[in-house]
C-alpha cells in the first residue's frame, strides 16, 4: 500500500513539473519555425504568419491583448500583430518583449480621397517638418515609451476655420485610442490635429470600425483617415496615400 501511494505521489509530481515547463526561449525570427502563434481573430495576422512561416501553429484569441497574455502565461510561444501595438503592450506588461526584426515590413500612411493633392501635401509637409526639427522623434518617444503607458496628448491650439473630418479607428493604441477622459488620442490623432492647425481648419475626430474607414473616405463622410493603415497597391487604387510616416509591419511578441 505504501509503495502504491509513493508511486502515485511521484507520478503527480512529474505531471505538475511537466505542466509548468517553460517554453523554449526565442531570440530571433529564425527561432519561430514550428512555434505556436497567438493571433487576434478576424485579422489577417494568421495569413501573414503562414505566408512567411508555413510550419507555424495558429491559436486564435478575441483581442491582441488576450494573445499577448497567452504568451505571458506560456499558453503560446509568440503573439503576432502590428509592431507598434505590440510595443505598446510590451511596455506596459513586464516580462514581454518584441523581437527586433519584424516578420513582415509595412509602411503606414494617412489617406485622402483620390485627387485631393492639397490635403496630401499638407500631411506630407507636417510630417517632413516634424522629422526635420526633431518633433517627430519626440512624438514617437511620447506615444511609444520603452516602459509604461503613452504620455498625454500635447496641447495643440485649434482654429475656427472649416471643419477637417478625420476618420480613425480608436482600437490601435498607441496610434489611435480612447484615453481615460474618453477622448480619442494617439500618434495619428496628433498628426491629424497638426495638419488641421496648418490648414487653419477645425478638426472633428470621427471614430469608426477599421473596415469602415476607406468606404467613409470615398463617400465623403470624412476628409482623411489614419489608424495604423498599411499602404498597399490595392488600397492605392481607391484612395490617395500620404508619404509613409512610419515603418511597422507584423512583429513577434515573446516572453523574456
Amino acid at each position: 500500500m505504501f509503495r502504491n501511494r509513493l508511486l502515485i505521489s511521484l507520478l503527480v509530481g512529474l505531471t505538475l513539473v511537466a505542466g509548468c515547463t517553460q517554453r523554449a526561449k526565442i531570440n530571433s525570427v529564425a527561432d519561430l519555425d514550428g512555434k505556436e502563434f497567438a493571433v487576434p481573430t478576424g485579422t489577417v495576422a494568421d495569413q501573414l504568419v503562414l505566408s512567411k512561416i508555413p510550419t507555424a501553429k495558429i491559436s486564435y484569441f478575441n483581442t491582441v491583448l488576450d494573445a499577448a497574455l497567452a504568451v505571458k502565461s506560456h499558453k503560446a510561444d509568440v503573439a503576432a500583430y502590428d509592431e507598434p501595438i505590440l510595443r505598446n503592450i510590451a511596455a506596459k506588461n513586464p516580462g514581454l518583449r518584441v523581437l527586433p526584426d519584424p516578420i513582415t515590413k509595412d509602411d503606414y500612411g494617412f489617406a485622402v480621397r483620390l485627387g485631393d493633392a492639397e490635403l496630401k501635401a499638407a500631411i506630407d509637409g507636417v510630417v517632413a517638418d516634424m522629422k526635420a526639427n526633431g518633433d517627430y522623434a519626440a512624438m514617437v518617444k511620447r506615444w511609444l515609451p520603452d516602459v509604461g503607458a503613452p504620455a498625454a496628448m500635447p496641447e495643440i491650439p485649434a482654429t475656427d476655420g472649416p471643419v477637417l473630418r478625420f476618420g480613425t479607428s480608436a482600437v490601435t493604441e498607441p496610434f489611435s485610442f480612447v484615453d481615460g477622459s474618453q477622448a480619442v488620442v494617439g500618434l495619428d490623432v496628433e498628426i491629424a490635429r497638426r495638419v488641421a492647425q496648418r490648414l487653419g481648419r477645425r478638426i472633428e475626430v470621427v471614430n469608426m470600425d477599421f473596415g469602415a474607414m476607406i468606404p467613409a473616405l470615398i463617400s465623403g463622410k470624412v476628409d482623411m483617415i489614419g489608424a495604423c493603415i498599411t499602404i498597399t497597391a490595392e488600397r492605392s487604387t481607391k484612395v490617395l496615400f500620404s508619404t509613409p510616416y512610419y515603418q511597422g509591419g507584423l512583429s513577434a511578441l515573446v516572453a523574456e
